[in-house]
């Protein structure tokens, strides 16, 4: 439980994830299996629907930052069993640890053996009990490795870095190509405007993994055209129609 309740949720800068993993670890294994239950419900264990839609207005915004959470779906009516269920798991545990000696006669052979019965049986709830943790612990590591998988795929990286979904489609304002552009007109514009052709050859120069092909255009132009995050415009240089560009003002 204290495992689930460690790991299956981890936000913060990309920097700092290591030491706050670690802080949820030390601080998991200070809770009582009653804290640690209820820190359960609501987080790891949820409703159907009612998964957490936390946004990520509390992660910094100028820094690189990352939340992932694992989360199991129940029913309403299994929910409420399951938080029953456990409820009644810490309670056992008060009663052995706090009240079991008190409440048997270990002095006579009848109270020793209505004791050994007693704790045969609380060993076969707690082991039902356990039982179904580690199952929630497994399937919480397999998602844990799948979302690992994913995210040093290809597919994450153009999604994350180049705006691209996995249906193809673009998120030009979140694609890498558009920062190029961006980073090229910074270093060429000529009066707040850059010629196309120019930002294309400086582009294959230092971002050679920017390339109009991987967002489905051919050329540059239609990039800038496509991404409608640049101002277009034609002019005459040495009796020839170029295109120029500049990044449109907020």
């Amino acid at each position: 439980m204290k495992a689930i309740v460690a790991h299956h949720e981890i936000s913060g800068p990309a920097h700092s994830l290591e030491a706050i993993r670690t802080a949820r670890i030390e601080d998991a294994a200070t809770k009582t299996l009653g804290t640690l239950v209820g820190q359960l419900f609501g987080s790891y264990v949820v409703t159907d629907g009612n998964g957490d839609k936390e946004r990520d207005n509390d992660l910094p915004g100028d820094v690189i930052s990352f939340r992932t959470r694992v989360q199991l779906s129940l029913s309403a009516q299994d929910y409420a069993k399951t938080q029953a269920d456990l409820k009644d798991l810490v309670s056992l545990r008060n009663t052995l640890v706090h009240h079991f000696i008190d409440q048997h006669d270990l002095w006579t052979v009848e109270g020793c053996r209505a004791a050994q019965d007693e704790l045969g049986s609380a060993y076969t709830r707690i082991d039902q009990h356990f039982e179904q943790l580690r199952g929630w612990a497994e399937h919480m590591d397999q998602a844990r490795r799948l979302a690992a998988e994913f995210v040093q795929s290809d597919v994450f990286h153009d999604l994350v870095v180049n705006g691209i979904a996995p249906d193809g489609t673009v998120d030009w304002p979140a694609a890498g190509i558009v920062r190029a552009l961006r980073e090229a007109a910074a270093q060429l514009a000529v009066e707040g405007w850059t010629p196309i052709a120019a930002a294309g050859r400086w582009i294959a120069d230092q971002r050679p993994e920017q390339l109009p092909a991987k967002y489905g255009c051919s050329s540059w132009r239609q990039v800038v055209h496509e991404c409608r995050l640049f101002e277009l415009r034609y002019r005459e240089v040495e009796g020839q129609r170029a295109a120029w560009y500049r990044p449109r003002e907020a």
